[in-house]
């Protein structure tokens, strides 16, 4: 019985359900009277049951007719939402997008790019991953992620880097400190200073350190961290000074915040590099969200411009 029984006998059942009527559900399917009555003896005949009364010329659904409407009603719905599901992949209003980045990326630049991004495609789940360095190229280079975003892009195996963004690191002081007055701050003003800094592996902390060798300055290192909001918290408690990036300055320092930002007259470049693995399976939002990277990034490298001046060496570009 089960074998027999098709799915056309089931849309004709459902049909004249929903129609209420042969002549309706015959409409419904683009098809005869009689071809919906034959297909509807046929499914009584299959089932061994009764789910019509014919009252006057006109079919009378019976109890067991209402209670197989049910579970009919349910098989579709399920057929529907695997139709809506792909209708929403199509449109790029549902899915998933996992990224992996530095932690300040994660405080500083990730949540713009994924407000622009969700504005567009609000079904969509983002999974932001922190890591720190090396873990996060080695996360990268095991197609771990969908997207990286990463502040360099030296030998990455089995990913593509591209540049987002450069502007120059800055300095944070306590505010209050006598510094702050200055409107520029010189390798000589830190000497002597208290000096908050990144550990000894940070490729940044490597920079900032040759340039105060190579202008003979001592500061006095009293704290050791391992990222820029960190670093920007012993800041605001009086611990020091220090060299930070400046999208993670730009969302901490200012009026109230208990620690203001000043330009170096020396440059230590910053960047923002959009990482993507190589080999990993193609997800076709990644090129979607790359461009709400892109504008976050345009941004804030304005918003830079408009706090210390300078701003972006590079401007962002939309990918291909």
């Amino acid at each position: 019985m089960r074998s027999s029984l098709t799915h056309r006998h089931v849309e004709v059942f459902r049909a004249v359900m929903t129609a209420g009527s042969v002549t309706g559900a015959a409409a419904a399917l683009s098809t005869s009277q009689p071809s919906v009555s034959r297909e509807l003896s046929r499914m009584e005949s299959l089932l061994r049951l009764a789910l019509f009364d014919r009252v006057r010329g006109r079919l009378q659904p019976t109890a067991q007719a209402y209670a197989l409407f049910e579970e009919v009603q349910r098989s579709y719905a399920g057929l529907e939402r695997v139709a809506d599901t792909a209708l929403r992949l199509r449109q790029f209003t549902q899915g998933q997008l996992s990224l992996a980045c530095l932690p300040a990326f994660a405080h500083a630049l990730l949540p713009g790019a994924c407000a622009r991004f969700q504005a567009a495609h609000a079904g969509v789940s983002v999974s932001v991953n922190p890591y720190e360095s090396p873990l996060l190229e080695e996360r990268l280079a095991a197609q771990a992620h969908d997207l990286g975003v990463a502040e360099h892009d030296g030998a990455l195996a089995g990913a593509q880097a591209s540049l987002l963004l450069e502007l120059d690191e800055v300095a944070v002081l306590p505010a209050g400190h006598p510094l702050a007055a200055r409107r520029r701050l010189a390798a000589s003003d830190f000497a002597g200073h208290a000096f908050v800094s990144f550990h000894p592996r940070d490729r940044y902390r490597q920079r900032v350190d040759k340039v105060f060798a190579e202008a003979g300055v001592d500061r006095r290192l009293a704290v050791e961290t391992d990222n820029a909001v960190a670093v920007c918290a012993m800041v605001r408690h009086g611990l020091g000074l220090a060299i930070v990036n400046p999208l993670t300055a730009l969302a901490l320092a200012g009026e109230g915040a208990g620690i203001v930002a000043r330009p170096l007259a020396f440059q230590i470049p910053f960047r923002v590099f959009a990482v993507r693995p190589a080999h990993r399976p193609g997800n076709p939002l990644v090129a979607r969200f790359q461009v709400a990277l892109a504008a976050e990034c345009a941004a804030l490298g304005q918003a830079v411009a408009r706090a210390w001046g300078g701003g972006s060496r590079r401007a962002s570009r939309r990918p291909a």
